[in-house]
């Protein structure tokens, strides 16, 4: 008597892959997920090599983990994958502050965000 197996989240074409905990906004970092959505991967993989944008290092090492993860885990083909769903959401907020004039007080916050990328195998050979 065992557990039983957990079902998969993703269909048995998909494979995904998040990234938590990176340091910048989540409406900076949905501007980069927008970049890569409903691209061929090796197309996407190329947009963010050669964005000018920090944070696309830390989304392009999250979309080679869902490659790796579509081609060792779930036996997909890794020529005919394409970007299904990129989708950013938001993490802890770290609140710093400055002293102002007048006995005030300047909150600065620092927020964290997260993005959880979906790869899709499509049905055409190459």
């Amino acid at each position: 008597m065992g557990k039983e197996k957990n079902p998969r989240r993703v269909a048995d074409n998909e494979a995904m892959a998040i990234a938590r905990m990176l340091r910048t906004s989540p409406q900076k970092l949905n501007l980069v997920a927008g970049l890569i959505r409903g691209k061929k991967v090796d197309k996407a993989l190329a947009d963010l090599t050669f964005s000018k944008r920090r944070i696309a290092g830390d989304v392009k090492k999250c979309l080679q983990s869902a490659i790796a993860n579509a081609e060792n885990n779930h036996g997909l083909d890794v020529d005919n994958l394409v970007v299904a769903e990129a989708w950013v959401g938001k993490n802890l907020v770290m609140k710093r502050g400055r002293p102002r004039a007048r006995g005030r007080f300047g909150k600065i916050m620092k927020p964290f965000s997260e993005i959880t990328i979906k790869v899709r195998q499509t049905g055409e050979s190459a």
